[in-house]
């Protein structure tokens, strides 16, 4: 039913063009539509959008939708709000619709979308020019905006807007186009490049999404100075600017240094900005620039997420994933330059499909069938950008229920990053059980602080209690010291991964003065006994005797211990004064005998999880739960205990984390409630660490791993235990002892 308007408007169209390229305003020199989408691109969904399959379910969700809120008045308001207020949400309606108006005009040819949009940027265009800095901005701070509270989000509506404006630009009269043009779309990019010169050139998220706003104003207005300025820095110095970010911000295997969260979020504008590059200078290689450090950043942001949520290390939201369109844009682009058929797995997952070219070749490629497994893999993505500055590594096994283990010796983060070196993070079929607790924020939750980053974030989640991470006489990394912690970061001394055996190890001698902190994780599985552990030996080295706290903070109720505790019913006190501490109740505490201390909960995913420690007589168990000292109820309730041992100078936590059994309150039966974890030994030999634990059954699952950093795959290793020797070449090896 498509087929003849889309021909017959398609000439109208084509005639109206002919005329408008003749018109000496900016950028009618330049074919429109020219960023993400392109004039081939129109002709081929124009032709799919008549076909059944799923690009056309897209198309007709999409024009449902848009044409639903065509029905709702224009509505343009002053900026009043910070984000999550009536304004701010609007502003955000209004770019989202134009870009959708602006691609359904550009498929259907239907003037009442590009109407739609004309409208909206006419009232912009009214508006902008009257607009002071905006009344919710930050006191102080050198990013403000106008349309909204800071100009990140002023130059996320460019982003979009500059593409709606691309998309409905024939249609518009000289006189429309110029009044947008000088009203709106060119005072905002001279707000976001010249007048806010620090954040343009920044080497950050903020950064980037400037420079892709005003890249992509360049190439729709004429204005190839403000391209080069996009892409150089202002002064062309190559000192700031969308290369340089390029170069810095992320890591030689695609690895973002303020993590996955933040990674997804400036996704965006890396993959918008190099699509609009490629399809105006091609030349440039943009796809290929820093051997595709472009596309490795896609398939990293994919690799950092669990049961399709990012993993939430530093200024983490926890609900984010795979499904966000910063990623199903990535997705889709880096899917339409290389063909990747694992991509469309992910493509699959993400339940949308965007109106583009590279979109089609997306729901092609599904409707086919050419769909192959994404392979999810063991593998430590380096930090820093020559990939020297520690890494966040990432174990996985894919059997005994789909488990990842984050290990985190990795650099500070900038400002986003958390005073955490050296914690970790466990999942399990589904669930995270060992957790971290990422940002105090309600994002886009006015009552919440204006939907920005709460005073807790400060004195809660970035502080080195509230991860699993060693903590040096209650103070934090580097004593909560920005500018110190970017100079430092762990060195990660090796990482090994076989089917059997996934390990790493790092240390850091910078976190606190005197202080060398050294762990090794593993994540290991014996196919024949059917048992999984996660193994955490932590190593503490120091000159002075020290107050040692390692935490752990886990999802779940907890069910049992192996040794008698003191609990607090009456009355709750803090544990401590400062440095995350005055947020801790402590519930109970309790002080085992020397040889396995063992706590067990229950997750909500009906498996139990017991850590087994080896404890010394002289270490302390508290239980914790988060809330003390939050008036306004910033904190989420979150559980956790913490092995305390006191004036110690060298001291190693070892424990093994064992999932076991099934609750199932459904059909009301448990099994295997109780830990199949007997007895655990530490020891060394030479090089070689060895971790033994003792099973019920009288079989020791033993892990042997040369602590070496530097150790060639066809090393020979050879150790004695028991009584009997044992060898086995490279990293390490898992051993299952009967009697």
């Amino acid at each position: 039913m498509f087929g003849k308007f889309f021909f017959n408007q398609r000439k109208a169209l084509s005639a109206a063009v002919a005329v408008l390229a003749m018109a000496p305003l900016s950028g009618l020199a330049v074919e429109h539509p020219n960023l993400v989408i392109d004039a081939a691109d129109v002709d081929a969904m124009q032709g799919a959008v008549a076909k059944p399959g799923r690009f056309r379910s897209a198309f007709l969700a999409s024009k449902s939708a848009v044409d639903h809120a065509l029905q709702v008045p224009l509505a343009v308001p002053v900026p009043t709000d910070a984000g999550g207020g009536y304004t701010h949400e609007q502003h955000k309606k209004n770019y989202q619709l134009m870009y959708n108006a602006g691609v359904l005009y550009q498929i259907t040819e239907d003037p009442k979308y590009a109407e739609r949009v004309r409208d909206m940027l006419l009232a912009y265009a009214d508006l902008y020019p009257t607009l002071p800095l905006h009344p919710k901005r930050r006191p102080g701070a050198e990013n403000p905006g106008k349309l909204f509270w800071q100009s990140l989000n002023e130059a996320v509506w460019l982003v979009y807007t500059i593409q709606a404006y691309d998309l409905i630009r024939p249609s518009l009269s000289n006189a429309e186009a110029e009044k947008i043009e000088q009203g709106a779309l060119r005072p905002v990019a001279k707000f976001l490049s010249v007048e806010s010169p620090a954040t343009f050139n920044k080497v950050h998220n903020h950064g980037t999404w400037l420079t892709a706003g005003v890249g992509m104003a360049g190439y729709v207005l004429d204005e190839p100075e403000w391209v080069e300025q996009a892409l150089l820095d202002l002064d062309k110095s190559g000192k700031g600017g969308f290369l340089r970010q390029l170069n810095t911000l992320f890591s030689p295997d695609g690895y973002y240094n303020e993590g996955p969260y933040y990674q997804r979020y400036a996704l965006m504008p890396f993959v918008t900005f190099a699509k609009a590059i490629e399809n105006n200078e091609p030349e440039r290689g943009i796809f290929k620039y820093r051997d595709g450090i472009v596309m490795k950043a896609i398939d990293t942001t994919i690799q950092l997420s669990y049961n399709n949520l990012f993993f939430p290390i530093n200024d983490a939201i926890k609900s984010k994933g795979i499904d966000t369109s910063e990623l199903v844009l990535g997705v889709t682009i880096a899917y339409g330059e290389s063909g990747n058929p694992q991509l469309l797995d992910i493509a699959d997952r993400q339940h949308q499909i965007l109106l583009s070219g590279d979109g089609l070749k997306v729901a092609q490629g599904l409707d086919a069938g050419a769909l192959q497994p994404y392979p999810f893999k063991s593998f430590a993505f380096r930090d820093g950008k020559d990939g020297d500055e520690g890494a966040l590594v990432v174990l996985r096994q894919q059997t005994d229920g789909d488990q990842a283990l984050v290990f985190k010796p990795a650099a500070q983060g900038m400002g986003h990053g958390h005073f955490d070196k050296l914690t970790w993070q466990f999942y399990d079929r589904g669930e995270e059980i060992v957790t971290d607790y990422g940002a105090a924020r309600f994002l886009n939750v006015e009552a919440k602080n204006g939907g920005r980053y709460l005073q807790e974030n400060e004195t809660w989640a970035k502080q080195t209690i509230a991860h699993n991470t060693v903590v040096v006489d209650e103070t934090s990394h580097f004593d909560n010291n920005l500018k110190i912690a970017n100079r430092n970061h762990p060195e990660l001394l090796f990482f090994h991964a076989d089917d059997q055996v996934k390990i790493s190890a790092a240390e850091i001698d910078s976190a606190y003065p005197g202080v060398s902190l050294k762990r090794t994780l593993a994540l290991v599985n014996n196919p024949e006994s059917g048992n999984s552990f996660a193994i955490d030996v932590f190593g503490v080295e120091s000159s002075q005797k020290h107050q040692l706290d390692l935490p752990l903070h886990y999802n779940g109720q907890l069910v049992d211990t192996n040794f008698r505790l003191q609990g607090f019913t009456d009355s709750l006190k803090a544990l401590g004064t400062n440095n995350g501490y005055q947020h801790l109740w402590l519930k109970a505490r309790g002080k085992p005998d020397s040889g396995l201390a063992q706590v067990t909960w229950l997750n909500d995913n009906g498996r139990f999880y017991t850590q087994s420690s080896l404890v010394d007589g002289k270490t302390e168990l508290l239980f914790t739960e988060l809330g003390a000292n939050d008036p306004n109820f910033n904190l989420r309730s979150e559980k956790g205990f913490i092995a305390r041992r006191n004036g110690a100078r060298s001291h190693t936590f070892v424990s093994v984390l064992e999932p076991h059994g099934e609750y199932n309150p459904s059909k009301e039966f448990t099994l295997e409630a109780e830990s199949q974890v007997q007895a655990l030994q530490h020891r060394q030999a030479g090089d070689l660490e060895l971790i033994a634990i003792g099973i019920k059954n009288g079989a020791t699952q033993l892990l042997a791993y040369n602590r070496s950093s530097n150790v060639p795959e066809e090393l020979e290793n050879i150790f004695e235990y028991d009584g009997r020797k044992y060898q086995f070449t490279g990293r390490a090896k898992l051993f299952q002892i009967t009697n």
